[in-house]
């Protein structure tokens, strides 16, 4: 397989409502796609983060510098530039996991196009279709935050996962748990926004049967995560501090945590992302696969990654419509709150072209032969 052109298209989706978290609130899907063309095939990915650095420390205009300056020189220099190359190619390059998934994505859908091998079949699945969970922004009122929940109950998703910061946490809980009864699965995601002195306050979502609590604490703290899961029965669930499954070992031997949240883009790829649930199902400890507002684009693969067996909670992989009126490509459609894992050749879908022309913003080529 040889390297002949890669281009980069900025894209922006609006979002059909906005969505608050800890860390801000977002109104659209800012980011880009990545394109590249072999001598046998064509592949496209998308990168997760946001054009600013508030989620994690990647962003788009900074990871455009880095793959197109660092990381696509190394690529390119490589005789065979195959998807089992790349991380030895990309290791000198220090972190920027989501830009090094991003150029992994796309070359491992064209060499598995050019195979005609879907990528359930490279990762080894063994579902059809996946349980979809739904994740539910921050709201100005306990009434919408219910009507919210209401509606995504009524859509059919399985799992409810409820955003929460300081203030916003108990009552939010006890309020869905007593409008839709305790035998809804429900869990809560902090995306870091406490500390360890909260761990009183934290304990008192204890009383409500919760899955989880995702990222209570600062990132890349195990120590911290470790004190407070001794202090809670509700599992302790890591997100943003597993970037390897280096990380994912350290956590799992320190009891850092009981749950780990997958997200191929922010462990580097889906070779690291394989490699952390096999670390994970060894041990017993389930995971489950995470999302960030991806298109169709990031959704596919992440489809196929949570069909593996040790997925045995629901993700956040959510139906094309749960985040955008219209996708830039064929929308996945929730059915009997399951989605489909892509069966065809690749990651399992491409962009409709009118939809592509009339949400991508700028496009620059990378590399070209």
């Amino acid at each position: 397989m040889r390297l002949e052109r890669v281009e980069l298209l900025h894209v922006a989706l609006p979002l059909v409502t906005p969505f608050r978290t800890s860390f801000g609130t977002m109104t659209s899907k800012d980011t880009f796609l990545l394109r590249v063309v072999t001598d046998e095939a064509e592949g496209w990915s998308e990168f997760a983060a946001d054009p600013e650095p508030l989620y994690c420390s990647e962003f788009v205009a900074g990871a455009e510098t880095v793959i197109r300056d660092f990381l696509l020189p190394r690529v390119a220099a490589l005789p065979e530039p195959t998807t089992a190359a790349l991380a030895p190619a990309m290791a000198a390059v220090k972190g920027h996991e989501l830009a090094k998934a991003a150029l992994e994505t796309a070359l491992l859908d064209a060499e598995l196009r050019a195979y005609g091998m879907p990528i359930a079949t490279f990762l080894g699945s063994v579902r059809d279709r996946v349980p979809a969970g739904v994740s539910v922004g921050i709201k100005d009122s306990l009434p919408e935050l219910l009507d919210d929940v209401e509606k995504y109950l009524d859509e059919g998703y399985v799992r409810i996962k409820l955003k929460i910061e300081p203030g916003w946490d108990v009552e939010p809980v006890r309020a869905v748990r007593n409008r839709f009864g305790d035998a809804l699965p429900l869990q809560v995601d902090a995306n870091t926004a406490y500390t360890l002195a909260d761990a009183p306050h934290l304990r008192k979502l204890d009383a409500f049967d919760l899955l989880l609590i995702e990222e209570p604490l600062a990132e890349n703290n195990l120590h911290a995560h470790a004190q407070l899961q001794r202090r809670l029965t509700t599992p302790v669930c890591l997100d943003e501090s597993i970037h390897t499954a280096s990380d994912a070992a350290s956590a799992i031997a320190m009891d850092a945590c009981r749950v780990i949240n997958v997200k191929p883009a922010r462990v580097g790829g889906y070779a690291e992302a394989r490699r952390i649930h096999d670390l994970a199902t060894a041990h017993g400890v389930p995971v489950w696969c995470g999302g960030m507002l991806e298109t169709g684009i990031g959704r596919a693969p992440n489809l196929a990654l949570a069909a593996l067996p040790g997925f045995t909670l629901p993700g956040d992989t959510s139906a094309s419509r749960r985040y955008f009126a219209e996708d830039i490509t064929e929308p996945f459609v929730l059915e009997d709150g399951h989605l489909p894992v892509p069966t065809t050749p690749g990651i399992g879908i491409a962009p409709l072209p009118d939809a592509l022309a009339r949400f991508t913003t700028a496009t620059r080529v990378l590399h070209s032969r």
